[in-house]
C-alpha cells in the first residue's frame, strides 16, 4: 500500500491502467479528422455543413470528455483509494472521572473549580447525543462509581449534584475504577493496585500480567486508541497524593485501547486554601495529566477558567461524536464515474439525438 498521500491504495499497480488514456484521447483525435476527411467528399458544401452538424461547436466535444472523465474514475476506484474522512463516531460509552478533593474549593476559577466542573458536565451531557451511554467517576482519596453507566441524563446529572469533598487525590485509581466500569466482565481489584506489586487490576493477586485467568483466558494488549466504543475524560486540578500509580494507570488503559482524554482545571501556581482546620497550596500537575493523554494516544485540555471549561468540554463533544477514519472509497468513485456517464449519454442525445 502507498503510503505519505493524502490518499493512499490497496491495489496501486492498477494506477498504470491509466496510462491508456492518452490513446484514447489520440482515438478521439483521429476519429474527428476521418470523419472530417470523409465530408470533404461531398460536392456541395452546404451538405458538408449539414454532415458536420449545425451549431454543434464545442458542444459535440463535452459527452466524450465526460466519458474520458468516467474512465478515469473507474479506473482509479479500481486501485482501492484510501482516505481520511470524518464520519459519526460509533463511541458509545463515555465514563466522566471527575476530581471531588478538597482543593476543587479553590476560586481561581468563579465561582469555585468544583462548581465550575460541574456546571460544564451538565452542559457538556446535554449537548451529547442521546444514543450515547454515559457513567461517572468521582474520585478523591479513593474513587468509585457514582452513576453506572446508563443513558438517562436526569440520572447523571443528579449524581453530579451530589459530590462531596473530600481528602486527598487518587487520578489512577480513578482510571482504574473507570476502566472496570468499561469492562465489567473483567475482574478488577483495585486493592492489588494499590497496595501490592500486581500490575493487573484484572487479575487475581499474586498473578503475573500474562498468566492465564481463572476461565482460561489470557489478557492480549492491543494498539493505543484502538478501542473506539468508548472513551474516559478525566477531570482534575491537582497533583494525585494516593492510590494507584497515574503512568501505571495510564498503560493499563492504552494496552486495552482506551483513550483518557485528560482535562486540567485550577492554575500551575495553584492557590492556597483550607479544609477541615489544615491549608496547603494546590497545584495543577500538567506533565502527568499530558502524559496520560500521550499514552493512551488522547489529548490534554487546559481550562484556568470555567469558561474555558465550557468551552473544553464543548470540544470534547465534537471530538466524540465524530472521528476521522482512514475509509475506502471506491465506492463513491464508482458512483460517480456512473453519473459522468449517465451525463455524457444524456447531452449525447439531447443535443444530437444519438448516444456519442
Amino acid at each position: 500500500m502507498m503510503s505519505n498521500w493524502p490518499v493512499t491504495f490497496v491495489w496501486p499497480q492498477l494506477l498504470w491502467l491509466l496510462l491508456a488514456l492518452p490513446l484514447l484521447v489520440l482515438l478521439y483525435v483521429w476519429l474527428l479528422r476521418r470523419r472530417k476527411q470523409t465530408a470533404l467528399r461531398y460536392a456541395s458544401l452546404s451538405i458538408v455543413r449539414e454532415a458536420m452538424g449545425k451549431g454543434a461547436g464545442w458542444r459535440r466535444h463535452v459527452p466524450p470528455v465526460l466519458l474520458l472523465l468516467a474512465i478515469a474514475t473507474m479506473l482509479i476506484a479500481s486501485a482501492r483509494p484510501m482516505a481520511t474522512i470524518v464520519l459519526p463516531s460509533n463511541q458509545q460509552t463515555i465514563i466522566l472521572a471527575m476530581d471531588v478533593s478538597g482543593s476543587m474549593r479553590a476560586e481561581d476559577v468563579q465561582p469555585n473549580r468544583l462548581v465550575a466542573s460541574q456546571n460544564a458536565a451538565k452542559a457538556f451531557l446535554a449537548e451529547l447525543p442521546r444514543h450515547v451511554k454515559v457513567g461517572i467517576v468521582a474520585f478523591a482519596g479513593s474513587a468509585q462509581v457514582v452513576q453506572p453507566v446508563t443513558l438517562s441524563r436526569e440520572d447523571l446529572v443528579a449524581a453530579i449534584d451530589k459530590f462531596q469533598l473530600q481528602r486527598a487525590t487518587a487520578i489512577g485509581s480513578a482510571i482504574v475504577v473507570s476502566l472496570s466500569e468499561l469492562f465489567p466482565d473483567q475482574r478488577i481489584n483495585l486493592g492489588d493496585m494499590t497496595y501490592s506489586r500486581n500490575t493487573d487490576p484484572f487479575a487475581p493477586k499474586g498473578r503475573a500480567l500474562d498468566q492465564p485467568k481463572p476461565d482460561g483466558k489470557t489478557f492480549t494488549p492491543v494498539a493505543p486508541g484502538s478501542y473506539s466504543s468508548a472513551a474516559i475524560i478525566l477531570l482534575t486540578d491537582g497533583q494525585r497524593t494516593t492510590g494507584v500509580d497515574t503512568a501505571e494507570a495510564a498503560k493499563m488503559a492504552a494496552e486495552r485501547g482506551v483513550r483518557v482524554y485528560t482535562v486540567g482545571v485550577g492554575t500551575v501556581d495553584g492557590e492556597i486554601i483550607g479544609f477541615e482546620g489544615w491549608s496547603m497550596r494546590v497545584r495543577l500537575d500538567e506533565e502527568s495529566l499530558k502524559d496520560v493523554a500521550r499514552t493512551t494516544q488522547a489529548e490534554y485540555f487546559y481550562a484556568g477558567t470555567a469558561e474555558n471549561l465550557k468551552k473544553v468540554y464543548e470540544t470534547l463533544s465534537s471530538r466524540l461524536t465524530v472521528e476521522k477514519k482512514e475509509t475506502e472509497i471506491s465506492g463513491l468513485l464508482a458512483l460517480a464515474a456512473s453519473i459522468l456517464a449517465l451525463l455524457s449519454a444524456g447531452l449525447s442525445v439531447l443535443w444530437f439525438n444519438r448516444i456519442l
